[in-house]
């Protein structure tokens, strides 16, 4: 048995044999144990705070000061935002349980946003010195990419 988050989506394999009742007390210890499993890896607020201050210092020279960053749940169609007046920075719970260098990417992203509002060429010189700009942007690209899919295809080739 096992369980692993896909995109939006949570697949909990269990095997055919079981009754309804015994599937129904499976898929919910699979799910709390996925849970709990996420929580202890995925920082809170306060450490994302941190991070954000350490990426700024290692690529944006400290320019890039927020006043505030959290994790939000009402970003469903983009994976971060930035509002400059505010110094706020707002990262989709989407990313959680993504790869590291994914949500540095994103925080990154949104950090430079303080420094630069648009997507012009002075924005993306401000991310270039990050080494995994490139990887990180097409992993998020094949997430919406497979979130596009009709029927996505079972996993393991089942």
């Amino acid at each position: 048995m096992s369980a692993y988050r896909e995109g939006d989506r949570t697949i909990v394999l269990i095997p055919a044999r079981m009754s309804a009742a015994e599937e129904k007390r499976w898929v919910t210890v699979m799910l709390d144990k996925l849970a709990a499993q996420e929580s202890r890896r995925m920082p809170g607020d306060d450490e994302l705070a941190a991070r954000a201050e350490r990426l700024s210092e290692q690529y944006l020279q400290g320019r890039a000061v927020p006043d505030t960053v959290r994790w939000v749940t009402n970003q469903n169609s983009r994976w971060g935002s930035c509002t400059p007046a505010e110094g706020s920075i707002r990262l989709s719970h989407r990313l959680q349980g993504m790869p590291e260098y994914v949500i540095d990417y994103v925080l990154l992203h949104e950090l430079a946003h303080l420094l630069v509002p648009g997507h012009g060429p002075r924005f993306w010189k401000l991310l270039e010195n990050y080494p995994r700009t490139e990887r990180a942007r097409g992993f998020l690209e094949g997430v919406v990419a497979a979130g596009r899919l009709p029927n996505p295809p079972a996993p393991h080739g089942d």
